[in-house]
């Protein structure tokens, strides 16, 4: 394209005169280069937050009656998943969840409760255990499923997943993924981090 650029240039013009033209011309050919990378960049990584909001709402895992559930019911709500066990130190924060939801289930908040006995055999009971100790307890009222790995050789697809875009193993019960409204996992909390202190966070997801 600039092969021939000297013979536009009449004899008049000074040698500075043209080599300033050249190097205008490169260094405009390298911004549009770079343009194009980054339009590249931004479809990839509009993409693949596509394609990962559609493996999120193409998981599927039993509920408390071990019937299954897919996720697709849950487009468009903002979703806190919780890896929960009955005797566990962080336990009452079933309380703190419960209140979550009623404060917000109704702007398109879900909580969702997962039972695992992976850490210290918190969780030894039956589903219909779980359900009883929840309701008589806490008053849960938010979806409970069926008992499931986070972790290893069994672990479920659903925690698969989660890994994949926040990573790292489950350390302990009550360990908390957010997912937008778009079925992005845009946060994980520890266990120790309280439901109350989430509050801000899904306030801010409802609202986009």
């Amino acid at each position: 394209m600039f092969r021939n650029l000297y013979r536009v240039f009449p004899s008049s013009v000074s040698a500075s005169t043209t080599n300033t033209t050249l190097i205008s011309l490169k260094l405009l050919k390298s911004n549009s280069n770079s343009l194009r990378r980054s339009s590249s960049s931004q479809t990839s990584s509009l993409k693949h937050s596509t394609m990962s909001a559609e493996v999120f709402y193409n998981l599927e895992t039993p509920d408390i009656k071990k019937n299954p559930f897919n996720f697709s019911a849950w487009k468009g709500n903002v979703v806190l998943l919780v890896n929960v066990a009955s005797k566990c130190g962080y336990t009452p924060q079933y309380s703190g969840l419960e209140s979550l939801y009623n404060k917000y289930k109704d702007q398109g908040l879900v909580v969702a409760g997962l039972p695992c006995n992976q850490f210290g055999a918190q969780e030894p009971g039956t589903e219909e255990e779980i359900v009883s100790f929840c309701s008589a307890t806490y008053n849960v009222t938010f979806p409970l499923f069926a008992k499931i790995d986070v972790n290893g050789e069994n672990e479920s697809p659903v925690y698969k997943y989660l890994k994949s875009q926040q990573p790292g193993d489950i350390k302990w019960n009550f360990e908390k993924f957010l997912i937008d409204k778009s079925g992005k996992v845009v946060k994980k909390y520890t266990s120790s981090v309280k439901p109350e202190e989430i509050s801000s966070d899904i306030e801010n997801l409802i609202k986009e």
